[in-house]
């Protein structure tokens, strides 16, 4: 049996569509941000309080990179990971990283755009710093596709479905106008088969209440 506790629109999707990729039987205990789910007990399959936390082989693992590698290496067959002395090998590794990197900057302005309870105790400097930087890291991944399908040269990879994901949730901060590689390579992730059954068991996503969130004293 393979559970994974998820969050509609979460970085827990990484994990549904790599099992999807995977061809996977797997069930979802489903969960919301903001009615307290994520506490207590379910602290108990991931410190933090936060998803994905997927029970598999009589254990349970949290940390999508971590559930990433692992998936990889025990379906081996299936192509997604890279074994050591493949020549893509570090490029793979440096990337499953690179998407918490880029995440934990949409992290920070989700926290100061949506999830705080005051939105007058947001910091328009932070937004601004945290914007710059969630942008640079675009234009990064932008320069890393030159013109290729997918993020190795070698094919698709679950380094995509890390990556991959944040390209739907940084768009709510950052147009993807000036990064046409991203925006041709997120209409291709999103055509797979693989990416399409995971958004179809995904669930709605809550956070977002407008398409594009402008730095503030642009708005108007």
């Amino acid at each position: 049996m393979i559970r994974l506790h998820h969050v509609p629109f979460s970085r827990s999707f990484r994990v549904l569509w790599l099992l999807e990729e995977l061809g996977l039987d797997f069930e979802i205990q489903q969960y919301d941000i903001r009615d307290g789910s994520l506490r207590g007990r379910f602290q108990e399959l991931s410190p933090a309080g936060r998803v994905p936390a997927l029970e598999i082989d009589g254990m349970t693992l949290f940390e999508s990179g971590a559930i990433h590698e692992y998936l990889c290496e025990r379906h081996a067959g299936a192509g997604l990971g890279r074994a050591p002395g493949v020549p893509s090998r570090p490029r793979f590794l440096e990337l499953l990283h690179f998407a918490e990197t880029m995440a934990s900057c949409i992290e920070q302005l989700n926290l100061q755009r949506i999830f705080l309870r005051d939105p007058a105790q947001a910091s328009a400097v932070v937004i601004k710093l945290v914007t710059a930087r969630l942008a640079g890291t675009l234009a990064g991944m932008e320069r890393m596709l030159d013109g290729r399908d997918y993020l190795l040269e070698d094919g698709f990879s679950a380094a995509d479905t890390m990556m991959g994901f944040n390209l739907f949730a940084a768009p709510y901060y950052v147009r993807l106008d000036p990064f046409p590689e991203l925006a041709a390579y997120r209409d291709r992730i999103a055509g797979r088969p693989g990416y399409q059954r995971a958004r179809a068991r995904d669930g709605a996503q809550s956070f977002y209440t407008r398409d594009f969130y402008p730095l503030p004293g642009t708005e108007g």
